[in-house]
């Protein structure tokens, strides 16, 4: 059976993505001493029979050389005891010889995938043949070269969603820079203004992607400090009321009766509500309502502050609600860059608390976060 190892409680920031925590201990970790204690047991027991077949050729030929001289009266046994174990020790080579053939494929199978894996090719996998550990090692390694062309095309993955994301922006400004040297346009406000929306643009991405990598890498340094949660949700939802009182939606923050003084990182938090009632003003149409609200949580590890944004929206379809903490995953008819709620994800996860979201299509969405009030 497979059995839990102690592990902190909380995930840490490094963990993979679509990974369980705490791991699972393998079968093969608990194999591996059972291996080991058999073949130092085959190791010694062959070891035994070497030294007692030695001793009785050596004084087999000590006798007929007249060195010296055995009485074979008292010890008749002697012979064909050795006779035996020359037998024995024989089959033990052959037996001996057949398993590492039967080892020897598995190993070969090893040594061509690791050279292929080393070329950068991870496609390779290994046959799980042989003794039970070899197949509990070869498993091993085929899910680590899994991994390994798992990391190997979300990188190439996140290369090419850069480019994208990078290439529309300054496609815009090098057009109406080359517009206005060539006198094709006029540099007036309305195209500095745009030129300027999208530095902007470019800004923000660059500035999250460097958020993102940091919270990632696990070297993203918070500056907590003790903050009021109901002041900084209602500032956070103050700056957005102008945005969404021109868009005809409904933006309202209902504090809890007790205040609650957390110790956190405002700048990060802040961040965090802000990509999240960003998102969902994108998503609630007009006449929409969107709810922030908090309230204190217990669990079976401590006392929790649980955050609340809540829209009348489009929603998320099924197929897509698994996905959207994902870097640069997107919906259709999504228009953002894929990295607010990643980004919102990480920090909350630096602050050793966790979110999650729900939706139903045509019904709206409700994303909540907690953070540890203790």
């Amino acid at each position: 059976m497979h059995r839990h190892v102690r592990f902190h409680h909380r995930k840490p920031r490094w963990w993979p993505e679509n990974e369980s925590w705490p791991p699972v201990q393998p079968h093969w970790r608990a194999t591996r001493g059972r291996f080991f204690r058999r073949m130092g047991c085959v190791i010694a027991l062959v070891n035994l029979l070497a030294i007692l077949v030695f001793a009785v050729v050596l004084g087999l030929v000590l006798n007929s050389l007249g060195i010296i001289h055995i009485i074979y009266e008292p010890i008749r046994w002697v012979i064909p005891v050795g006779i035996v174990l020359l037998i024995f020790a024989f089959g033990s080579l052959v037996w001996g010889g057949r398993g590492l053939r039967h080892m020897s494929a598995p190993v070969g199978d090893f040594l061509e995938a690791a050279g292929r894996i080393t070329e950068g090719d991870y496609s390779p996998r290994v046959a799980e043949r042989g003794p039970l550990e070899l197949r509990a090692l070869a498993h091993a390694f085929n899910v680590m070269a899994a991994r390994l062309q798992l990391t190997e095309e979300q990188r190439r993955d996140l290369m090419a969603d850069i480019t994208h994301e990078l290439r529309t922006p300054l496609t815009v400004i090098q057009g109406n820079l080359e517009g206005f040297l060539d006198g094709v346009y006029s540099p007036d406000e309305a195209r500095l203004k745009s030129l300027l929306e999208e530095t902007q643009v470019l800004a923000r991405l660059v500035e999250d992607l460097r958020t993102l990598a940091l919270a990632e890498s696990g070297a993203l340094q918070l500056k907590k400090e003790p903050t009021d949660l109901a002041l900084l949700i209602g500032e956070t939802v103050s700056a957005f009321r102008t945005q969404a009182d021109a868009a005809g939606v409904k933006l309202d923050f209902q504090s809890g009766s007790d205040a609650l003084v957390l110790n956190l990182d405002p700048e990060r938090i802040h961040q965090v509500l802000s990509n999240l009632i960003a998102n969902a003003l994108r998503f609630t149409p007009c006449d929409g309502t969107i709810h922030v609200g908090y309230k204190t949580t217990l669990k079976k590890d401590g006392k929790y502050a649980e955050v609340t944004v809540e829209d009348t929206g489009v929603g998320i379809a099924p197929e897509v609600l698994p996905h959207i903490f994902n870097r640069f995953y997107k919906s259709r008819d999504s228009s953002g860059t894929g990295l607010g709620l990643p980004i919102a994800r990480h920090l909350v996860e630096a602050h050793d608390g966790s979110i999650s979201a729900e939706s139903q299509t045509g019904h709206g969405t409700t994303i909540r976060f907690r953070l540890p009030a203790d």
